[in-house]
């Protein structure tokens, strides 16, 4: 990975910016179950709505953002609290250059900081690779220690077929009798300003 490339917390003002990545995804993939394309201001408010309590982070190169991974509740009740889903998403200029694991790693670290302790995601599957969906972000997880925990099938629906999803799990820290309370991400203020 090029070693210019930095990582700090998006804002809503990246939101813009941010959509321009995530676009082509929900436009020509079946990686994203989106069907349209968000309004930038919609965006925004993902952004915002995440750094309530968890980390949404992109990364830069020569102040252009390439690439960002944020995480979301994996469930909304309180015994939920310490798992989570993971998203990435880069660039289609600066895929395969290793941002993914970048980003990634860097999540992993303020998650741990914050008492996350599982890890999940949820990954468009097909049993036949096609020009919307290859089965590239279940390999990359693995490689990045994430076990495959389920497989439902045919539930989603985009360009004229049917996909399977996946779910993976990584697990980043003992699971305790009394596990130490969750840090929302504005508590942790000497990360990635």
């Amino acid at each position: 990975m090029n070693t210019s490339v930095t990582i700090r917390m998006a804002t809503k003002a990246d939101a813009k910016e941010i959509l321009a990545i995530y676009a082509p995804y929900v436009k020509n993939t079946a990686i994203s179950f989106e069907y349209d394309v968000p309004s930038p201001e919609e965006f925004a408010e993902r952004i915002n709505n995440t750094l309530r309590k968890y980390p949404y982070i992109v990364a830069l190169d020569s102040n252009r953002i390439i690439g960002y991974a944020y995480v979301s509740p994996f469930k909304e009740r309180v015994a939920y609290d310490w798992a989570v889903e993971t998203t990435v998403y880069v660039s289609q200029d600066c895929r395969g250059k290793g941002l993914g694991t970048t980003l990634y790693s860097a999540l992993e670290a303020i998650l741990k900081r914050q008492n996350i302790l599982n890890l999940n995601a949820c990954i468009a599957y097909t049993s036949m690779e096609n020009a919307y969906l290859t089965n590239d972000s279940i390999y990359f997880h693995e490689r990045l220690g994430y076990k495959k925990v389920a497989h439902f099938t045919q539930c989603g629906y985009k360009f004229g077929s049917w996909y399977d999803m996946i779910w993976m799990e990584k697990i980043i820290g003992g699971h305790s009798a009394n596990p130490e309370p969750i840090i929302p991400i504005a508590e942790l203020h000497d990360l990635l300003l």
